[in-house]
């Protein structure tokens, strides 16, 4: 018998990628990191242009190491020793790439994307630019609706990285948001895609593990 966690999970997760269809994004379910980048090497082309958004999922799941180690075009930004000149262009560069690869802060199970950003560098490309673009995530990113992602980003995702990034907010100290109007705050840029234009462009594949924040 399966076990009412394990049913209600894959239910959830049914749902979810129902949804996405419905709004023209393409959805997969993965169990491992194994297979995660079997289908991410499925979907990128060799010598393709890639280009990634802050994201400690990828570096978690061996996304990053894959694209370093592989035959594409990697627009690095997180090479050791690059300039802030040369890591800006990169974000410019970011949506000219075949492929764009992030993570999201959370899924709703209504099909939705939903992000909080600090200078736009990794939702602008989600929204236009590449051709595509892949979104990997954990399945603790699932969320009911915008309402409850709205609430798990500000008031968890986003504390846990301005405390990584070592910012000096309010969050950092209280461990929550308070809408400050701190010079170190980065939830500046609220985007939710709720639908694509272009039937496919956008791919998430959520992965049955609890990754990044």
């Amino acid at each position: 018998m399966v076990s009412p966690l394990l049913w209600y999970k894959e239910k959830q997760v049914e749902k979810t990628i129902n949804s996405l269809a419905k709004n023209n994004i393409l959805g997969f379910y993965v169990k491992n990191e194994h297979e995660l980048l079997e289908k991410v090497k499925e979907f990128i082309k060799e010598d393709s242009v890639v280009a990634v958004g802050d994201s400690i999922t990828l570096f978690e799941t061996g996304v990053i190491d894959l694209l370093r180690k592989g035959k594409y075009q990697f627009l690095d930004k997180y090479r050791e020793g690059i300039s802030r000149k040369e890591k800006d262009q990169i974000y410019r560069d970011s949506f000219s790439a075949d492929t764009f690869l992030s993570s999201t802060n959370a899924i709703t199970e209504e099909g939705e994307l939903y992000n909080i950003d600090g200078n736009g560098s990794r939702v602008a490309p989600m929204i236009y630019g590449p051709s595509q673009v892949i979104i990997v995530a954990g399945i603790n990113k699932i969320v009911k609706n915008i309402e409850e992602a709205t609430r798990r980003v500000r008031h968890y995702a986003a504390p846990l990285d301005a405390k990584r990034l070592n910012k000096n907010t309010p969050c950092v100290a209280l461990g929550y948001c308070i809408n400050c109007k701190s010079k170190d705050r980065i939830c500046n840029s609220f985007v939710t895609i709720a639908r694509q234009f272009i039937k496919g462009r956008i791919k998430v594949i959520l992965v049955d593990k609890e990754l990044g924040y």
